[in-house]
């Protein structure tokens, strides 16, 4: 017959089996749900580091410009094409993920230009079903300084029409929204009036200006647009790559085309593991710029010579570039990169140690002032310890219970 317990000795037993199950369901939970107390990404977003490149909408109108019939000193593969042809689009978007380009980031000029726009509907549709994810490059803020209102009402109707669409590039549910500056005259009153206007919770990427880094009010990331330098880095955040920059009606090129270069820049965007990895660009053949398949680099995969490298990561041979042609010109490029020094190494713009609201890293949290905070994933190096502190607590229960029954 077994004997009572006394009673302090009853209330131990009991309490150490409680706490034994209260432990061992912590564990089983900590397993089924997510290591970070904060909300887990939305269905349907991305997920960083991603590679990007911007992509222009703007043919057949840029075709003929400044009394030069076809705007370019190359000859695309494709022809003189028009962006308003849905079997080119879908032609480029199977183009840019050959190159391993998962969001094609597209010039957008506001609803003053509803062929941009249409045109803007037209890739989103071309994208369905294939995984491919867009991105709108907001151009007015780099030829005028927009109101916070007129922001305002810009990303509400960006949200309400296409921030929904299963090929707009969301991150943690928040859409995606690149914007172009140039020139800017109002340094940090820029980051103020997207402030204002951001009602929306967008995702922002503002373009470096002088002096960005001291602004108080930071984006959830920065980027650069500088296609006259090989690569240039913001922080640890972005990583910026340009295959050459030959204008229109400019009898040289600023940056020339080098495809060994190109491969070794594409070796150093992968290893850097930057969240942001752009190309600049898929398709400017006004300043040619473009990666997308030419005469002057066709290849046998039908892709290009800088797709190619793309496809690989820059680790395949290339053969020697070809030597460009020239043809007449006329005006000076619009896009100009605060970077003052050209490199064939990456450019790093850095933010100043003394600064009090640095541009958020490739781990750190997004501002608060555009937005909710952004999911940061467990990283790798964390993960042993989370692992093990697991296996402590799992220990821990199965031995109270074992203690409380043996009691």
């Amino acid at each position: 017959m077994a004997t009572a317990l006394p009673l302090h000795r009853a209330r131990l037993v009991t309490g150490m089996r409680t706490l034994a199950v209260a432990m061992l369901g912590g564990f089983l939970l900590a397993l089924a749900g997510p290591f970070s107390a904060q909300p887990a990404a939305a269905a349907g977003d991305a997920r960083l580091p991603l590679r990007g490149a911007f992509y222009y909408e703007w043919f057949p109108q840029e075709w003929n410009q400044e009394g030069i019939n076809p705007f370019t000193h190359y000859r695309p593969s494709a022809g003189l094409y028009s962006s308003d042809d849905t079997s080119v689009v879908r032609r480029h978007i199977a183009a840019m993920q050959y190159g391993n380009i998962q969001v094609g980031i597209a010039s957008w000029w506001g609803l003053t230009s509803p062929i941009i726009d249409a045109r803007f509907a037209l890739a989103l549709r071309s994208a369905a079903g294939t995984g491919f994810k867009w991105a709108i490059l907001y151009e007015q803020e780099g030829y005028s300084d927009p109101t916070g209102s007129q922001i305002q009402a810009d990303l509400t109707y960006i949200n309400t029409r296409y921030g929904s669409d299963p090929s707009y590039l969301r991150l943690n549910g928040r859409p995606v929204i690149f914007v172009y500056s140039a020139n800017n005259d109002d340094g940090c009153g820029l980051t103020a009036r997207w402030r204002q206007g951001n009602t929306v919770g967008a995702y922002l990427l503002l373009k470096i200006f002088p002096g960005y880094q001291v602004c108080s009010n930071q984006p959830d990331a920065w980027f650069e647009y500088g296609p006259t330098f090989p690569a240039l880095t913001v922080g640890t955040n972005t990583y910026v790559i340009s295959p050459g920059f030959y204008r229109a009606g400019e009898p040289t090129p600023r940056l020339v085309r080098d495809l060994n270069r190109w491969k070794a820049n594409i070796r150093a965007m992968v290893a850097s593991a930057a969240s942001f990895q752009l190309v600049t660009t898929f398709n400017e053949w006004g300043e040619g710029t473009a990666v997308e398949s030419a005469t002057e680099w066709a290849t046998p995969s039908g892709f290009g010579a800088y797709l190619d490298a793309l496809h690989y990561n820059g680790t395949t041979p290339i053969a020697p570039a070809p030597t460009p042609r020239p043809s007449p010109s006329v005006r000076a490029s619009t896009r100009a990169s605060p970077a003052a020094v050209a490199t064939s190494a990456p450019m790093p713009v850095t933010p100043s140690a003394s600064m009090s609201h640095p541009a958020p890293s490739a781990t750190s949290g997004d501002s608060l002032l555009f937005g909710a905070m952004r999911t940061v994933p467990l990283g790798s190096a964390t993960l042993p310890f989370g692992l093990a502190f697991l296996a402590l607590l799992l220990w821990l229960g199965l031995r109270l219970l074992y203690w409380g029954t043996r009691r």
